[in-house]
């Protein structure tokens, strides 16, 4: 998968979470984003690339 995406998909679920109407809403967005940084630290470790900070705050 293209790390553009996932980076991508990531930033738009935290939005989606921030912008939730309900709180399980708002848990299931930020589960969908921390699916997506598992995978774009899988990913940048298959490449070799440096880890983002992805997941940190």
């Amino acid at each position: 998968m293209d790390l553009n995406y996932l980076l991508s998909r990531h930033q738009i679920s935290l939005m989606q979470a921030d912008a939730a109407a309900c709180s399980e809403a708002r848990i299931a967005h930020r589960g969908r984003a921390g699916h997506y940084a598992e995978r774009i630290r899988e990913l940048q470790s298959k490449l070799g690339a440096a880890p983002a900070l992805i997941g940190q705050t």
